[in-house]
């Protein structure tokens, strides 16, 4: 393992990043022109502790769960994540394993939707990237890797990941991710990861293995979600899906006609930004994809 370069490509990318790109405040007291190391290591799930020794060249070396964190966390290219990867000595991950990036062309479509909730997800639910009003709508994904970072799976097995719906409205979520997942399994039937999905959540939960059942097939394109969010209650809002072109990511955002009650609610989102969430979101299991 390359430590001093890794180090220095860490902090490289570190200082290109400003505050706003990932939701996160500028404040009036910001030495840095980017993130600062204790948000990098927030941002990726690690403790600061941990990262810094990454950047000061010290420390074991990381796992490409880490990698992978830190690669989302810094918004790397696909070119720039495998050369993390090369640093660390790690073997570069495939394109749609659990360590994969959000594509460039939809993040460069995200970057774009400055004025609604936008995040880029993979299909098995997994948050790539979002943007500063996502961020304060749903919350920032949780710091879980494995299966554990799809909300299908925390969906189906942790009942405080639903509490960013009504609670009416689960069985319609239940059914739609279901069928969105079946499709997928369909599609990548060889792929280790989908199916220990589906493997785990048929022995985990009966209410996924009942609906699995019923065979239901309907990749989600666009639907109409009550959101729950904590100061401003349940928001009525359209979402959308943009898929990649090889269908395994998705450019998935927010919008509510004008003159709505959803419509005055985002504009208020934007002005609230993430104020609110730095003690709820862990809390929540936050949240959809």
């Amino acid at each position: 393992m390359n430590q001093s370069e890794l180090a220095a490509f860490l902090k490289s990318r570190r200082d290109r990043i400003r505050p706003a790109d990932v939701g996160l405040p500028t404040g009036p007291r910001r030495r840095v022109p980017g993130l600062r190391r204790e948000e990098v290591a927030q941002l990726a799930g690690l403790s600061a502790d941990y990262y810094t020794e990454l950047e000061r060249g010290r420390g074991a070396q990381p796992s490409a769960q880490v990698l992978g964190a830190l690669a989302r966390a810094l918004r790397l290219s696909g070119d720039e994540r495998d050369h993390l990867f090369h640093l660390a000595d790690r073997p570069v991950p495939t394109a749609h394993g659990t360590a994969a990036q959000a594509q460039p062309a939809l993040v460069g479509l995200l970057d774009r939707l400055t004025t609604t909730p936008a995040q880029v997800i993979n299909d098995l639910h997994e948050t790539l990237v979002q943007n500063p009003l996502a961020r304060a709508l749903l919350g920032p994904p949780p710091a879980t890797r494995g299966l554990e970072a799809s909300f299908v799976h925390r969906w189906f097995t942790d009942p405080g990941a639903r509490a960013v719906y009504p609670f009416e409205d689960h069985p319609h979520h239940s059914r739609v991710f279901v069928a969105d997942l079946r499709a997928v399994a369909a599609r990548r039937a060889k792929d280790a990861d989908v199916g220990r999905l589906v493997a785990t959540l048929r022995r985990r939960s009966a209410e996924f293995e009942e609906l699995w059942e019923q065979r239901d097939v309907a990749l989600r394109r666009t639907d109409h979600k009550r959101i729950v969010h904590p100061s401003l209650g349940v928001i009525e809002l359209d979402c959308h899906n943009l898929f990649s072109e090889d269908g395994r990511q998705r450019l998935l955002w927010f919008s509510a006609p004008p003159g709505t009650e959803g419509a005055a609610q985002l504009e208020l989102l934007s002005v609230i930004g993430t104020q609110d969430m730095t003690t709820g979101a862990e809390g929540l299991g936050r949240r959809p994809g």
